[in-house]
């Protein structure tokens, strides 16, 4: 069997085909997209599309047939991983920009469990199938904290804590614009973009899943922000999403926010900071820190001298 998406060219979007896809399904690679372009997949006004530079134009209708994929085999591979802290019940990661957490549709390889196998091979005894020891994600693009569990027990217990809203998450995040005020709550339901099925948004009273964020100015520049935010719930996308809706996009994201970046980057300004949990075994809660990458750092150094 095999999945269809359909979309509507926008005055916006208009352009190259593959540049179009990879705006409206946010989860595959460009790569992917021009294999599946190349596969004759994809359909433009009922039209084969032969080419990923296809000039797409306002009105047109673009069909995506996406085959489903053989069940992804777990490879053990040696790559090095930055370690916060391990015991016999959990791991804790400081994630790199650039790295999936777990393999999926068009990523096989290269992921952190990947990684992680290697050094940990009990994982595979832990979690769900195709993404053993993980009960929590962070965006491709995004860096810092992560949790793996080592044992079933351990998992239940984590997920719970997730699922529950006992944990404390904290994101660094730098923001274009200036936020209406220094500190403050966001709550608006976050849901599926009607329009783009592949991305989040900001979701009608009555639809969409409840969603919390709040944010805290560490630091302002000319047109930037820098800003301490912890979600309170755990909705896909969830800061980007919130961020965007206050007019305050994350620098650098091409999806929810300015298509061009107002700062040279080669992701978007997001870092998952701290992460508190109350590890098995314990009553107190820990804290987990990962610092503020180098890349990172130099953009804000570039701030606080003027440039950009």
């Amino acid at each position: 069997m095999s999945r269809s998406l359909e979309f509507t060219v926008s005055a916006e979007n208009s352009g190259r085909l593959d540049k179009f896809l990879s705006a409206q399904i946010a989860d595959f690679s460009r790569a992917r997209l021009q294999a599946l372009i190349g596969a004759g997949k994809v359909w433009v006004d009922g039209n084969q599309a032969e080419k990923p530079a296809l000039r797409l134009e306002h009105g047109q209708r673009v069909r995506v047939e996406i085959p489903d994929e053989a069940p992804v085999q777990l490879l053990e591979e040696n790559i090095s991983l930055d370690l916060i802290y391990q015991d016999q019940n959990v791991i804790v990661l400081n994630k790199p920009a650039g790295m999936i957490v777990h393999p999926g549709a068009g990523h096989a390889a290269g992921t952190l469990i990947n990684a992680a196998l290697a050094r940990w091979p009990e994982l595979r005894q832990v979690g769900e199938a195709g993404r053993p020891g993980v009960v929590h994600r962070l965006d491709k693009e995004t860096s810092g904290v992560l949790v793996l569990a080592r044992t079933q027990p351990a998992y239940l217990w984590l997920v719970h804590q997730f699922k529950s809203r006992r944990t404390k998450k904290t994101y660094l995040a730098l923001v274009d614009g200036i936020p209406p005020t220094p500190a403050g709550r966001i709550e608006a339901a976050v849901g599926r973009d009607e329009r783009h099925r592949q991305k989040m948004a900001v979701a009608y009273a009555g639809q969409g899943r409840k969603a919390v964020t709040e944010y805290l100015t560490v630091e302002s520049f000319k047109n930037h922000t820098l800003l301490e935010v912890r979600p309170l719930t755990g909705r896909t996308h969830q800061i980007r999403v919130h961020l965007a809706y206050l007019g305050c996009p994350v620098t650098g994201d091409r999806v929810y926010g300015r298509r061009k970046p107002t700062i040279a980057l080669e992701r978007f300004f997001l870092h998952a900071y701290k992460l508190s949990i109350i590890l098995p075994d314990e009553k107190e809660p820990t804290e987990f820190v990962a610092p503020l990458p180098e890349d990172l750092k130099q953009k804000l150094n570039l701030l606080r001298q003027g440039q950009s």
